[in-house]
């Protein structure tokens, strides 16, 4: 019985009595009846926790060399924990624990969790997984940790926290990405609502766009990679992460505020893109109200839009990254939030660290800033902070906040009239202006910090043809014409 035995039974009855070994059906002559009963081996287990006896019986094979096959693996299961009594015991109550017509568990996969030291009986779910997975990376960068964090406990928790992480399959994943483009319907349904009510439940809320679900599947398919590889965990035998495709997540490209735009934003208020820019006449309308609205944040805004550093860098400049007689600003770091926190780090490449060249208008304007700034400090008394960052806030002298910075700037927006931007989008914006004065797509590529020339190029490619069009219209129209001809 340690080896196992092996036996054909049916389910015919004799006076209500189930026959199983003894039915006369299942012999044919001197042997088996090939069309008649199936059969089963009974394998004899360890122990249980309690020293209580226990069988591993299992029925259903159409062969009796199926039957063999799977005892066999049952046994070179068992032998995978050699003399580790508790070992073998976990391994025999996997065993037990395989429902009918489930498969055994491979060998291979528990050989690994044996090595790994890893209870082979444990039914670790993806929630538990992503929670310890989480907790022990811990040379993430803070950005990159909150985003993590967000994708786990946003998506990945929620909707398959339960789901034992050997039993994940691309099915499950897809269903996700299903749910949230359910909702992305939803979100856009009510935003174009004839009803107030309804567009206001939405006011403010984002569709996860096609990038957003790309970096949602990636941290699933570091995590699950890490599952597969690391020594320490070793707990999937692939990655179903890899096989769900998604849509590429390409940036949307930057388009114009058209004149055509601007009149189908006004009546539907909708944009063309999530990215769009202000033409050279727009942004000097928003840098003239600005100027007369805001002053103690006008010369952030004016290097924003001419010069296009990202809001984390001018944050975080320093005093002595500015050198007006040079008519230049440093850019070595960033000072930006992640869940409201502040924090300083590096450029987010080689890239980044550059010099950037200011233009006499913004030399200016900064001129005049540190001038309103030397007065603010006066007012301001022993309550001014002296620290060595460039742009402050008036009431005390402390660095601005990113999410402040935004925020007044959105409000800015709002109030000027003119078709809404991001503040991200300033960076495009300050593209475009070079692009209308001739600059080449290396030099903006410079000036923005781009990693690479072709990521500059497919950016404003559409900006520049938009670009082109409205420098054209222009120039039709700088010529008096009697009777100009109309449009087809």
């Amino acid at each position: 019985m340690a080896d196992g035995s092996i036996t054909k039974r049916c389910g015919c009855r004799q006076n209500g009595r189930r026959l199983g070994a003894q039915c006369p059906k299942l012999r044919r002559g001197n042997g088996w009846n090939p069309h008649h009963g199936t059969w089963r081996y009974q394998l004899e287990l360890p122990l249980d926790a309690g020293h209580g006896r226990r069988q591993l019986r299992r029925t259903g094979f159409d062969t009796r060399e199926a039957a063999a096959a799977e005892r066999d693996h049952a046994r070179a299961l068992l032998d995978l924990a050699g003399r580790d009594e508790i070992q073998r015991r976990r391994i025999a109550d996997l065993l037990q624990a395989c429902k009918p017509q489930q498969p055994l568990p491979d060998r291979d996969h528990v050989a690994r969790r044996i090595r790994a030291d890893v209870p082979v009986d444990t039914r670790l779910t993806l929630g538990e997984y992503l929670a310890e997975w989480i907790t022990n990376r811990v040379r993430l960068a803070p950005a990159t940790r909150r985003s993590y964090q967000d994708h786990i406990s946003k998506y990945w928790t929620p909707h398959l926290g339960q789901v034992a992480l050997q039993e994940l399959t691309a099915a499950h994943i897809e269903s996700v990405f299903a749910t949230i483009e359910a909702r992305n319907d939803e979100i856009r349904a009510a935003k174009a609502s004839p009803v107030k009510e309804i567009r206001e439940a939405v006011k403010g809320i984002r569709t996860v766009g096609d990038a957003s679900q790309q970096r949602i599947l990636a941290t699933l398919r570091k995590a699950l990679n890490d599952a597969r590889r690391l020594y320490h965990h070793k707990l999937v035998d692939h990655n179903p992460a890899e096989s769900v495709e998604l849509a590429s997540g390409r940036p949307p490209r930057p388009r114009l505020w058209t004149d055509a735009a601007v009149n189908r934003w006004r009546r539907t208020r909708q944009r063309p893109s999530p990215v769009m820019v202000w033409t050279p006449v727009q942004a000097g309308q928003f840098l003239d109200f600005a100027e007369a609205e805001d002053p103690e944040l006008y010369a952030l805004f004016d290097v924003a839009i001419h010069r296009g550093p990202r809001r984390g860098e001018l944050c975080g400049l320093h005093d002595y990254d500015v050198d007006l007689e040079a008519a230049a600003i440093t850019i070595t770091g960033q000072r930006t939030s992640v869940g409201y926190q502040v924090i300083e780090k590096g450029v987010k490449s080689a890239a980044g660290d550059r010099i950037i060249d200011l233009g006499d208008e913004t030399v200016t304007s900064l001129r005049r800033y540190l001038f309103r700034r030397a007065a603010w400090k006066v007012v301001a008394g022993d309550t001014w902070a002296d620290s060595d960052i460039f742009f402050v806030r008036q009431r005390d002298g402390q660095p601005w906040h990113p999410e402040t910075v935004t925020g007044r700037f959105d409000r800015l927006v709002e109030r000027s009239g003119l078709p809404p931007v991001r503040f991200h989008d300033l960076r495009h914006i300050a593209a475009t202006l070079m692009l209308a004065a001739g600059a080449s797509i290396k030099e903006i590529q410079d000036t923005l910090g781009h990693s690479s020339y072709k990521m500059t190029a497919d950016i404003y490619t559409s900006v520049l043809a938009e670009l082109k069009k409205t420098t054209a219209e222009a120039t039709i129209k700088l010529i008096p014409r009697r009777n100009r001809p109309k449009a087809a």
